[in-house]
């Protein structure tokens, strides 16, 4: 018996010797590998710990690309960088079906009017981000319904995104009499600060009427796409797959999750709703919610939100459809009916 306890005496203290000798490089493990957390919280994170500037932030990011790879220019001919020597230019990357870049189109369009006699110019890259956006008609009639005038390049092949090493939708570039890139902003928002930046590189002086206080968007939930090859948020029990298969409704449906009924399958891009009725359910915590989606044929579909109709939607062109709008973000459950099939859903987004 005392032989026993001798031995686990022993290990007792080996093990103890073990933790203190491996101690600091485990706590130096931990301090890498943080705890899980999705950039929108990473963000308001950041956001509660940091004041946001209020001026714009200038830093020389050198000589701004040439135009690559356009396959289309829109309001204009074809344009070098040579051929805006001179000017203070701002780039502005942008695909249709994006609410973020929608919701900048206005200010956008404002700055044009304003400047363009005074030595400005907006070059607007459309570079897609589903095949749909590739066609030609889709993004004219875009620039239509949106009243854009500015010079428009079409880059379906990501050339022109790639030599600038962008990765958003929308980022803005601004480039000065020179030709180098002076400022940079990615995403929704800041529209003062950017004017300010135009300005000061403009060489303008003196007070301006500031844009409206945008609404910064404060949902909870993040963009969901239906598509393999960023498939996400799903809450089915299924495993997707190319051939059609049955869905159902699980029982109990997370928050920020989706699930699909009736026959679907799932292409790269989009999840197809094959043939008879079907539905979409979706928790989400959010103002507003817009669907891009594309039908073979009109179908109008019926949407309730919390169990209550809202208006009816017809799909039929590939584009960004509103399905829900209340005044203040909250949680909700959605769910989208489909009479028929050849719907193409790609994504719902939320502000």
């Amino acid at each position: 018996m005392k032989r026993v306890v001798f031995f686990i005496l022993i290990a007792i203290i080996l093990a103890s010797a073990a933790v203190v000798l491996l101690w600091p490089k485990f706590n130096q493990g931990q301090s890498i590998v943080a705890p899980f957390f999705n950039s929108k919280e990473r963000i308001a994170t950041q956001n509660e710990k940091e004041e946001q500037p209020v001026e714009p932030v200038f830093k020389n990011l050198g000589p701004a690309p040439e135009f690559a790879g356009i396959t289309k220019w829109f309001n204009t001919e074809p344009i070098r960088m040579a051929d805006l020597a001179g000017k203070v230019v701002l780039i502005d990357f942008w695909t249709y079906s994006c609410i973020n870049c929608i919701n900048s189109f206005p200010h956008l369009n404002k700055w044009y009017q304003e400047y363009k006699d005074q030595g400005f110019a907006i070059v607007g890259v459309h570079t897609p981000e589903f095949a749909f956006e590739k066609v030609t008609n889709n993004v004219e009639a875009a620039l239509k319904r949106y009243k854009i005038n500015y010079p428009i390049a079409q880059d379906n092949n990501y050339k022109t995104w790639s030599a600038y090493n962008n990765q958003f939708w929308p980022a803005r570039y601004l480039i000065d009499k020179k030709g180098d890139i002076v400022y940079t902003h990615f995403g929704e928002g800041s529209y003062e600060i950017t004017e300010k930046a135009i300005r000061k590189v403009m060489g303008l002086e003196g007070e301006f009427q500031p844009p409206t206080p945008e609404t910064p968007s404060q949902a909870g939930t993040p963009t969901t796409y239906l598509g393999s090859i960023r498939w996400n948020n799903f809450g089915g029990s299924e495993t997707p797959s190319s051939n059609e298969q049955i869905y159902a409704f699980p029982k109990n449906l997370a928050k920020n999750r989706f699930a699909l009924e009736g026959k679907w399958k799932i292409e790269q891009e989009a999840a197809v709703h094959t043939q008879g009725f079907g539905r979409i359910r979706i928790n989400f915590n959010a103002a507003k919610v817009f669907m891009v989606a594309e039908s073979t044929e009109a179908n109008t579909i019926k949407i309730y939100v919390d169990g209550k109709l809202q208006k009816g939607v017809t799909i039929i062109n590939s584009d960004l459809y509103p399905l829900y709008e209340s005044s203040a973000p909250a949680n909700h459950t959605m769910e989208v009916e489909f009479p028929k099939g050849g719907v193409s859903v790609f994504s719902f987004t939320f502000n």
